[in-house]
């Protein structure tokens, strides 16, 4: 059975694929390397044994998309294809709507005109706002994102919604916190382009010396430092996660509509300041910052209520904080050997 996997050399969707092939589906990767490096797609085959078929295109590009489809009996989707920094969304919005959304209609479109379901996708905590109380369950109020990309990810959501209910589709939205960490062989992780909108990265960039400092946007959140609080999430953990929605959603055999939600976090949260301190305690490194104003965009706090995901797909997350930042110093000092 084949599975579309669309950014699927990319931070999140490339661990994603590892789980993928490790419980023996078949997974085609549609990626334009916008955001990721075509060496991950050999590391991919390094870990599995497995190399997965790869078309290097845009998604928008509608007769290439088409072209795959004609090409595998394709049974389920999970879309990972966006432009995801919080900050650049709010310097480029058009970019960021265009390709986040109109990638997503492009594959559903194929899926209406085929009559396939099982749709997963790539959503996030920052469809909640700052929400009004912790932690964030699904029932949580969904209020206007502070970011563009933010807005894009609650637009996707409701396409999907509509989708699911027009053509009686089985769809899941897996809304996650924080992902950090890489793989424990150290052949994948988060390869930020330019300067890292992301926190961890930013940090193994400083700590390795690429960076001077590292920026700490505010201080002055009511939090009991002072940084801003979120749910940090081991990326192979999260991997996991959408392989049991998949499971989930294929052994489903009701032709009525599903639209399940989902949760993806480790139910507490931490401050960017725990963060760096966790680090340095996990690998006998400092980190020198500055404090900045704060960012644009950004919200005070956010972590998860993932019980449901739990209950009703058996996961949840299990790796220490510490234990996902040491993974991504490993990540760190692997691509240094591929750059020296």
């Amino acid at each position: 059975m084949a599975i579309l996997v669309t950014g699927g050399l990319g931070y999140i969707g490339s661990h994603t694929v590892v789980e993928l092939l490790n419980n023996n589906f078949e997974v085609i990767i549609v990626d334009d390397l916008s955001n990721s490096e075509k060496f991950i797609l050999n590391n991919i085959q390094e870990i599995t044994g497995k190399k997965p078929i790869f078309y290097p295109f845009d998604l928008r590009r509608k007769e290439l998309l088409h072209q795959v489809f004609d090409a595998h009996t394709i049974e389920g989707c999970i879309n990972f294809a966006a432009y995801k920094a919080v900050g650049e969304s709010q310097e480029k919005p058009l970019d960021y709507y265009e390709n986040n959304l109109f990638t997503l209609i492009n594959i559903l479109q194929e899926f209406k005109n085929r009559n396939i379901s099982n749709f997963i996708f790539s959503s996030s905590c920052t469809v909640y706002g700052q929400a009004d109380k912790m932690p964030i369950d699904e029932s949580a109020l969904l209020k206007t994102p502070e970011s563009v990309y933010g807005k894009t990810k609650q637009m996707g959501e409701e396409v999907l919604k509509d989708f699911a209910n027009a053509y009686h589709s089985k769809i899941c939205l897996l809304r996650y916190f924080n992902p950090i960490g890489a793989h424990p062989s150290s052949l994948l992780g988060e390869l930020p382009i330019g300067v890292p909108n992301n926190l961890v990265p930013y940090v193994m960039q400083t700590a390795t010396g690429i960076r001077e400092k590292l920026n700490v946007w505010g201080n002055d959140y009511n939090t009991e430092d002072g940084t801003a609080i979120r749910d940090y999430i081991y990326v192979v953990d999260l991997a996991k996660a959408h392989v049991a929605a998949l499971q989930k959603l294929m052994t489903n055999t009701s032709v009525e509509t599903t639209i399940d939600i989902f949760n993806l976090g480790t139910g507490k949260g931490s401050s960017v300041l725990e963060v760096v301190e966790a680090f340095e305690k996990a690998n006998s490194v400092s980190v020198p910052y500055q404090i900045c104003d704060r960012r644009e965009g950004d919200i005070e706090i956010a972590y998860a209520d993932a019980s449901k995901a739990e209950q009703e797909l058996g996961w949840k997350s299990e790796t220490t904080l510490q234990e996902a930042l040491k993974t991504a110093w490993n990540w760190q000092k692997y691509l240094e050997t591929k750059t020296n």
